[in-house]
């Protein structure tokens, strides 16, 4: 934009320079040969300067609008190439059980953070709309993922309202994981120890 408007500028200076000589206008007197001269003389400089550098500034032109299409060309084909993607988020490990079920319980968007004062001191606690018990450090490992936000604008001691975002809705429609069996170690039996009878 502005390399257009200086080149602009330059063809209107070219054009300012130019002596006008193509016709006479009547009731002015005809210049001489010398001042015609004269006056080439100091044009043609100026007139050479300002064309090149308009040609200088249309070719920046040129190259910016190339650049700016290029961009736009490849910033279509990235927002194609994404829509054809479908939907889906790294969440990263699989939820657990325990967060599977807090996830669940705050997604009807009634879930709260609050604090409240136990022996002189804020203990923060989440609550959700049909009891279910969610520890904090279960909420946030799912905020840290992304899955769940609190409302900050809110006090805790009013209570902040719990929103699952939309890729906390993509690992609740994977489905509840199921519980990993604990694999029990057996302890290793120790070899009888076999006396030698004794002569």
């Amino acid at each position: 934009m502005i390399a257009s408007t200086q080149a602009g500028n330059d063809l209107a200076s070219a054009l300012h320079a130019n002596p006008l000589e193509g016709a006479a206008f009547p009731g002015y007197p005809a210049y001489s040969e010398s001042d015609r001269t004269a006056r080439h003389a100091t044009a043609i400089p100026l007139m050479t300067g300002h064309l090149t550098d308009a040609a200088h500034q249309l070719d920046l032109s040129a190259t910016g609008c190339h650049y700016v299409a290029t961009g736009i060309t490849q910033d279509l084909a990235d927002a194609q190439a994404n829509q054809a993607k479908p939907a889906q988020m790294d969440t990263g490990p699989a939820l657990s059980p325990a967060q599977y079920d807090a996830l669940k319980a705050l997604s009807p968007g009634e879930g709260k953070l609050y604090e409240s004062l136990q022996r002189g001191m804020g203990v923060t606690r989440v609550a959700t709309h049909d009891g279910t018990r969610i520890s904090i450090a279960t909420y946030r490992a799912l905020a840290k993922r992304g899955l769940v936000t609190a409302d900050t604008n809110t006090s805790l001691f009013h209570g902040q309202k719990i929103t699952v975002t939309d890729h906390g809705q993509q690992a609740l429609a994977q489905g509840r994981p199921t519980a990993t069996p604990t694999t029990r170690t057996m302890a290793a039996s120790k070899p009888a120890v076999v006396q030698g009878a004794r002569r």
